[in-house]
């Protein structure tokens, strides 16, 4: 079972989300500002903000990608975990259904026994008496 402990690494991977946000917010606002000054500003700068632009994308898919490959996994073990207790429960109620087909048959087949004993015993009580 999932454990309700909380998870490091997911503390960890909000805390780098909450980061790249940041550093996005302020990529942003530096670019506004070139925008805003004459001749767009810096050539070299907009392409170190590009640049990182582009790393920042490609980590967070990565990142994204590695969540969902570990949420996945952890899905997966919960599924895998549950259809094995559903698959003893189920082999469990055909044992208890086994049985008690047995012991219908078993106490049916004394009854029927013991009332064949008592229509032999009458049988031979008025095959006596005639």
């Amino acid at each position: 079972m999932v454990s309700s402990a909380p998870d490091p690494s997911a503390a960890a991977e909000q805390a780098r989300a909450r980061l790249h946000e940041e550093i996005e917010r302020v990529r942003i606002g530096v670019e506004e500002m070139l925008t805003e000054q004459e001749g767009g500003g810096d050539v070299d700068l907009r392409r170190e903000l590009d640049r990182i632009r582009d790393e920042t994308r490609r980590y967070v898919k990565k990142r994204v990608r590695k969540a969902e490959k570990r949420l996945d996994g952890r899905l997966r073990e919960i599924v895998d975990e549950r259809t094995r207790a559903l698959e003893q429960r189920l082999d469990q109620v055909e044992q208890d259904r086994q049985k008690a087909e047995w012991r219908i048959h078993t106490n049916t087949e004394h009854m029927l026994d013991g009332l064949l004993r008592e229509i032999k015993a009458i049988a031979d009580l008025l095959t006596r008496s005639r």
